[in-house]
């Protein structure tokens, strides 16, 4: 437990599962009105962030601290959470350099990648970014080397433990394995909330109707 500010606490948890599980914990008593004044809740890779502790008096963050280490935090239900489906198109220009990582077909990475359901343990980079885990460790694939100057909005991409798809184009190094047809929907400044893919929503993706195209071939939003 780390201050932060006058009216802030940094949680921080050993492992990304347990800030996961944190986390949905903190809405859980949050929605049933058993947890202090927070403003503000944001998740990390392995942090948790509660800005705008206050109950009118300046030990609230410290008297919130005392109280969380008792805490018992449940193990994440599978079910937690709302769900949405993005549907994708495994084209991108890095499918079949995944696929030779996994030992196994392109077609074969668009199996098993839309077969998995993920979930939005954070979100950052860029507005409607988020970070989504549930890929198993085998599947995990590094960086790119160097990274592309340029990944178009709606591309999809894996690196480390992480999926994520671009709301914008934008720098980046991930390996891009597909596209969504439709990225305006990842991020929406008039819908509340402005974000599709918030922290803790479970995600599925869902082949596109489109013919999936072999690795390698230039379609637009490729990134070639």
């Amino acid at each position: 437990m780390l201050p932060a500010g006058r009216h802030g606490l940094l949680v921080e948890l050993p492992t990304g599962a347990a800030a996961e599980a944190f986390h949905a914990e903190l809405l859980h008593r949050r929605a049933l009105g058993r947890l202090p004044a927070v403003r503000e809740i944001v998740p990390g890779a392995r942090t948790v962030l509660l800005d705008g502790v206050s109950d009118g008096s300046s030990g609230a963050p410290a008297r919130l601290a005392r109280s969380l280490v008792t805490w018992r935090i449940p193990p994440l239900p599978l079910d937690a959470g709302p769900a949405v489906e993005v549907p994708v198109v495994y084209d991108g220009p890095d499918l079949a350099e995944v696929a030779g990582a996994w030992g196994v077909t392109p077609g074969e990475v668009a199996r098993i990648h839309s077969g998995t359901e993920f979930r939005v343990a954070f979100s950052g980079f860029a507005p409607g970014f988020g970070y989504l885990t549930g890929l198993p460790e085998r599947f995990q694939v590094p960086r790119r080397a160097t990274p592309r100057t340029r990944v178009p909005a709606g591309a999809l991409a894996l690196a480390g433990p992480y999926t994520g798809v671009y709301p914008r184009a934008s720098p980046g190094g991930w390996q891009l394995i597909g596209r969504t047809p439709d990225p305006g929907r990842l991020w929406d400044p008039d819908r509340d909330p402005a974000a599709l893919l918030t922290p803790g929503t479970r995600v599925r993706f869902t082949e596109n109707p489109e013919r999936h195209r072999a690795a390698g071939t230039q379609t637009e939003g490729t990134g070639r």
